[in-house]
């Protein structure tokens, strides 16, 4: 079973559009993904959010509305992780940014080893439309600098997209304490530190009008958060640079159902991205 959770925050306007293109997309697959669950965790909307996540409730896709209290997307991803039951758990944005073709590259991975898979508009194949203002830009390097002295092997921790195979996501999400947009790299470092094999993937991905995170006044704590999570994992061990898998490919410890076949409308574009081609 998949479960796919999407934070929200006042995402009345996006989020149908990006919980009817899902349901296409994976009502097509079916027979790879079976009936995939959505868990919509609603971060104390003031919109009709939980209205519009209820009403793409169907048979093909099931729509599932969390509650977080806690205000923050990590706090927000962080409650849908461990609501989740599924043996693979994914998360991506409300807003739709990165195509969902992502996921099957991600599944065929998992598939074929391993434990994480993550969407990565920094690799070779990689679409990325992305409309910012010159200062903005600026920031964002300053952040990637700094996020690859906590994930050295990482090339883009921020993107949207990420599959993980469903225990070690609960597991690792129970020690998640970062509740803002750099939540991201904590997840990455206790990821790296259990062991996880985390696996990039090209990704097409949109900059889409309406995003909650402001630089003006969420730039400054996204730094501070980078600062905390040093601190908090400064014990763990830290992988090693110069390779986009993050720990040694072992076996995992969560065991997954035997692979699927996927149909060739899927298997021959997932198949073109893992051999890094798409």
């Amino acid at each position: 079973m998949l479960q796919i959770v999407i934070p929200a925050y006042n995402e009345e306007l996006r989020l149908p559009r990006t919980l009817r293109a899902l349901r296409r997309f994976v009502t097509a697959r079916r027979s790879v993904y079976g009936v995939v669950e959505v868990l919509v965790v609603d971060n104390g909307s003031a919109d009709r959010t939980a209205e519009v996540a209820e009403a793409a409730d169907s048979p093909a896709m099931r729509v599932r509305i969390l509650g977080c209290p806690d205000r923050g997307k990590g706090a927000a991803v962080r409650a849908g992780l461990l609501a989740s039951d599924a043996d693979l758990v994914a998360f991506m944005d409300a807003d739709g940014a990165t195509d969902l073709t992502a996921l099957d590259a991600a599944w065929l991975r998992v598939h074929h080893g391993a434990d994480v898979a993550i969407g990565s508009r920094a690799l070779a194949g990689s679409v990325a439309d992305v409309r910012s203002r010159r200062i903005r830009a600026a920031g964002a390097a300053a952040y990637r600098r700094l996020a690859r002295r906590l994930v050295p092997s990482i090339a883009d921790t921020q993107c949207g997209f990420k599959l993980i195979r469903g225990d070690l996501a609960r597991a690792v999400a129970e020690d998640l304490v970062a509740p803002g947009f750099s939540f991201d790299v904590e997840l990455l470092v206790r990821l790296g530190a259990a062991g996880a094999r985390i696996d990039e993937i090209p990704v097409t991905w949109t900059d889409v009008p309406g995003s909650t995170f402001v630089p003006a006044r969420h730039g400054a704590g996204a730094f501070a958060e980078l600062a905390a999570i040093a601190w908090r994992t400064r014990h763990l061990s830290t992988p090693l640079p110069g390779t986009v898998t993050v720990g040694t490919p072992t076996a995992s410890p969560v065991p997954l159902p035997a692979p699927v076949a996927l149909p060739v409308a899927l298997a021959v574009p997932a198949a073109a991205s893992l051999l890094g081609e798409a």
